[in-house]
């Protein structure tokens, strides 16, 4: 059988090859941790809004309001 018809990488393509991997990899960290920021944001968020909607509720019923 004979060579592959490929020659070897160079440092330089090497070095670029794992560069471009390294800023994937950072992209998919940094896009993930942003996901679940935000989803720990959006659910405290909606506790806040449905505690206020309770405490609402009951202070509307104390006054008659709701009946």
């Amino acid at each position: 059988m004979s060579e592959a018809p490929f020659s070897p990488l160079t440092e330089a393509q090497i070095e670029e090859i794992a560069e471009r991997a390294a800023n994937k990899a950072v992209a998919k960290l940094t896009d993930q941790v942003y996901r679940e920021v935000g989803k720990n944001v959006l659910q405290k968020f909606t506790y806040v809004v449905g505690a206020i909607a309770v405490a609402l509720f009951l202070w509307l019923q104390s006054k008659g309001l709701i009946k």
